[in-house]
């Protein structure tokens, strides 16, 4: 299960004890809320389908996937549809090629979504043998599904531009900048990356 609401502020409030900065945005921003997904392949199902499309696209393609499959998806009912069978619900030719890599991943016994390496780069490593799965996506998977508290996503655009507003930087830092500011706020980078999101659109920051 991801960061709850109690957490959130846990780790918020631990961070601004240490951080002048954080402590003054938390005033000026307020707590963000949760952001909790199930734990499992469906999760990153959902993420292949939803890749590059809109939220409404991604939604209707998902629905005829479980017209399709059932509600419960399994990963063999997957693999055992036909190319032009999983074309009509929607899946590109390269999603279906992400998507069976998940799920013969997933049938194999390969990937076990419950025994994930507790260490966060082993984790991500054993995510990423996905086709399609990135390191972002891996990351926002252990942080909104598991809860993982410091997972710091730092290629993530609004990540960084935040961060750079937080730290009045002249410029929005890159991936591998922002990557080492964020230690900063070790152990609890997961709710600094909730909490960057948060502050993203808000004229307070």
């Amino acid at each position: 299960m991801g960061l709850t609401n109690s957490q959130l502020r846990e780790h918020l409030d631990a961070v601004a004890a240490q951080d002048k900065v954080v402590a003054g945005a938390l005033e000026r921003c307020g707590y963000p809320e949760e952001r909790i997904r199930p734990t499992g392949y469906r999760t990153l199902l959902r993420t292949i389908v939803g890749q590059q499309v809109s939220v409404a696209a991604a939604a209707s393609v998902w629905n005829k996937l479980e017209a399709e499959l059932g509600e419960d998806m399994h990963a063999h009912e997957l693999l055992a549809r036909d190319f032009d069978t999983l074309r009509a619900c929607g899946l590109s030719r390269q999603k279906q090629g992400y998507a069976r890599s998940l799920c013969e991943l997933v049938a194999s016994g390969e990937l076990e979504f419950d025994s994930l390496p507790e260490d966060d780069e082993e984790a991500i490593a054993e995510l990423t043998r996905i086709k399609g799965i990135g390191r972002w996506s891996a990351e926002i998977y252990l942080l909104f599904a598991e809860g993982r508290q410091d997972i710091w996503p730092a290629g993530d655009l609004a990540v960084q531009e935040a961060v750079g507003r937080l730290l009045d930087l002249p410029a929005r830092p890159g991936e591998k900048e922002t990557r080492t500011l964020g230690d900063r706020w070790k152990p609890y980078r997961g709710a600094m990356a909730i909490f960057t999101w948060h502050t993203y659109n808000n004229a307070a920051l």
